[in-house]
C-alpha cells in the first residue's frame, strides 16, 4: 500500500466514507420526525405493537424466540431446545441428547439482537462453557447445514388474500482465502470490511488466527448471517417475481398472526428455494424488522432512508388495520416498560458469550 492507501486503510476513514458502518443515530436521527408523524397519525407512540397480534409487542423489542418458535411450522424450522437459567450444564447437555440434536450446534439467547451472544457449539466442552457463560434464558438448536442464507421482507394487510415480498438481501459470511504464506489474522488485517470486525474475530478464534492457510484455501471466520458479525449484505430484491412471492406468501400465511417482518432463511438452491424446498427458516423477526438489504455496499445512504421510510409507512398501515380489526396498541405506560425491559436486555446480551 502507499501512504494514502495505508491511511485510508484505517477503521475511521473506512467508516467515514461507508455509510454501512455507521451507528443507529447516525442513520435513523434524521428520519424521526416522519416516525412522529405516523405516531400522530395513529395516536399512538406504540401502534407498532399490532402489527403482528401473536408476537410480543409485534416483534418490536423483547420478544422471545421460545413464544416465536412454535408458530413456524415445525418441518421449516431446525431442531430447538429452550432453557431457562438457572441451567445445569449437565442436565442441558442430557436434554440435547434427548431431542436428538448433534454437533455442531447454535446457541443463541431466547431475547437477541445483532447476532449479539450467538455462538456455534461443537462439542460438550463449548456446550459447558456457553451454559457457564450465560446470564439469560438461552436456546439450543441443530445447525442448519445449508450454505446460503437470505434475508426475506414480507408484509399483508389484514383482511387481504396475499402479501408482498419487499427486499431480499443474500447475506455472504465473513471469510478468508490463504496464500500459503501469511497467517489468517494478517490476511484479515489487509481486508477493509474484515478490519471492522477484528477485535471480535481474536475474541472468538484466538490463536487459530495465527494459522497459515495453504493457498486457496477458504475458511468462513464468522458463519453468522449477521451484519454487525460480519457478514457482507447484498441486494438480491432483483430475484423478485410472481413465483417466488406465492411461494413465500402461502408459507407466511402459515405463521399465525404474521403480518409484517423479515424471515432469515438458509437454503441450498435458488431454484429448489424458489418452489419451497430444501430451506430452513432460522428466525422470523416482527415490526423492528430492517430491511436489511439497504446495506448493500452499492446502496447509498439516501437509497436507505428511501427503503427506511417506504418500510415505516407499510409498518403503519399494517398496524392500523390491524388495530381497527380489534387489535391493541400498547398503551403508554406499557412502552415505557418495553423500553425499560429492553435496556435490561441489552446490558445482558452485551455480556453473552461470543
Amino acid at each position: 500500500m502507499n501512504v494514502v492507501q495505508r491511511i485510508l486503510h484505517r477503521r475511521f476513514f473506512i467508516k467515514l466514507f461507508n455509510w454501512e458502518y455507521g451507528s443507529v443515530g447516525a442513520v435513523y436521527t434524521w428520519l424521526y420526525p416522519f416516525w412522529i408523524l405516523l405516531c400522530i397519525r395513529s395516536r399512538s407512540f406504540f401502534f407498532f405493537a399490532a402489527s403482528n397480534p401473536t408476537i410480543e409487542n409485534g416483534g418490536f423489542l423483547n420478544e422471545t424466540k421460545k413464544a416465536i418458535t412454535p408458530l413456524i411450522p415445525a418441518q421449516y424450522h431446525p431442531k430447538t431446545v429452550f432453557f431457562s437459567l438457572p441451567a445445569n450444564a449437565e442436565i442441558v447437555l442430557k436434554e440435547l441428547n434427548k431431542h436428538g440434536l448433534s454437533f455442531p450446534l447454535i446457541g443463541k439467547p431466547d431475547i437477541g439482537g445483532r447476532g449479539r451472544g450467538v455462538k456455534a457449539l461443537k462439542d460438550d466442552t463449548d456446550v459447558r462453557s456457553y451454559v457457564a457463560g450465560t446470564v439469560m434464558d438461552f436456546h439450543i438448536q441443530e445447525y442448519v447445514a445449508f450454505k446460503k442464507e437470505v434475508g426475506v421482507f414480507y408484509y399483508r394487510m389484514p383482511g387481504e388474500a396475499t402479501g408482498k415480498v419487499t427486499g431480499i438481501v443474500r447475506k455472504e459470511f465473513l471469510s478468508v482465502t490463504g496464500d500459503g504464506t501469511h497467517s489468517i489474522e494478517e490476511l484479515l488485517l489487509v481486508d477493509r470490511r474484515a478490519l471492522m470486525y477484528i477485535d471480535g474475530l481474536r475474541k472468538m478464534h484466538g490463536d487459530f488466527l495465527k494459522t497459515i492457510l495453504a493457498s486457496g484455501e477458504r475458511v468462513v471466520v464468522s458463519p453468522y448471517g449477521n451484519h454487525a458479525r460480519g457478514s457482507m449484505f447484498l441486494d438480491d430484491s432483483h430475484l423478485i417475481d410472481d413465483e417466488f412471492t406465492q411461494m413465500i406468501d402461502e408459507l407466511c400465511k402459515r405463521i399465525p398472526g404474521f403480518y409484517f417482518g423479515r424471515m432469515d432463511i438458509r437454503f441450498d438452491n435458488w431454484e429448489d428455494f424458489k418452489k419451497g424446498e430444501k430451506f430452513m427458516i432460522i428466525e422470523v423477526n416482527g415490526a423492528g424488522s430492517e430491511p436489511t438489504h439497504i446495506y448493500d455496499p452499492r446502496h447509498s445512504i439516501f437509497f436507505a432512508w428511501k427503503e427506511i421510510l417506504r418500510h415505516w409507512l407499510i409498518l403503519y398501515r399494517v398496524s392500523k388495520r390491524n388495530h381497527q380489526l380489534g387489535h391493541p396498541y400498547l398503551t403508554f405506560k406499557q412502552g415505557v416498560q418495553m423500553f425499560r425491559d429492553d435496556k435490561i436486555w441489552s446490558a445482558k446480551l452485551a455480556a453473552m458469550p461470543e
